[in-house]
C-alpha cells in the first residue's frame, strides 16, 4: 500500500509541474477526457521512472558532490534534483514515453514543485503506524 501511495503522490507532483510549466510535458492531447486516458499510464510511468532514479541515480550524485554541497551550504542539492528530473525524462523518451523537460531552469522548477507536492500529499496521507 504505501508504494501506491508514494506512486501516486509522485505522478500528482509531475502532473503539478506539467499543469504550471510549459516546458515540462507529454506528448499528446491537450485536454478534455481524451488527454486523460492517452496520458494516465505514461503518467504512472514517469512517476516509477522518477522513483528509481531518485533512489538509485541519486544517492551516487550526492555522494560524489558532497563538496558543491558544503560549499553551496545545500543549495547543489537543487541542481541535483533538476538534474533528476531531466535524466527521468531522457530515460523516458528512450523507452517511448513522450514525457519531455526543455532545459535546466524549468528541471529545477519542476523539481521544486515535484518536491513541494510529494511533501505535501505525504504530510496529509500519513500513515500514523
Amino acid at each position: 500500500m504505501r508504494f501506491v501511495t508514494w506512486l501516486l503522490t509522485t505522478a500528482a507532483g509531475v502532473a503539478v509541474a506539467t499543469w504550471l510549466f510549459n516546458g515540462i510535458s507529454f506528448s499528446g492531447p491537450s485536454s478534455g477526457q481524451e488527454e486523460f486516458n492517452h496520458k494516465a499510464v505514461p503518467l504512472l510511468v514517469v512517476a516509477l521512472i522518477l522513483g528509481i532514479v531518485s533512489n538509485f541515480v541519486r544517492p551516487v550524485v550526492t555522494f560524489l558532490s558532497i563538496p558543491f554541497i558544503i560549499v553551496t551550504l545545500g543549495l547543489f542539492l537543487l541542481v541535483i534534483n533538476a538534474l533528476m528530473l531531466m535524466l527521468t525524462a531522457w530515460i523516458a523518451g528512450g523507452v517511448g514515453v513522450g514525457f519531455h523537460v526543455e532545459g535546466f531552469w524549468v528541471a529545477l522548477l519542476g523539481s521544486i514543485v515535484i518536491t513541494l507536492v510529494n511533501w505535501g500529499t505525504a504530510s496529509v496521507l500519513k500513515d500514523d503506524h
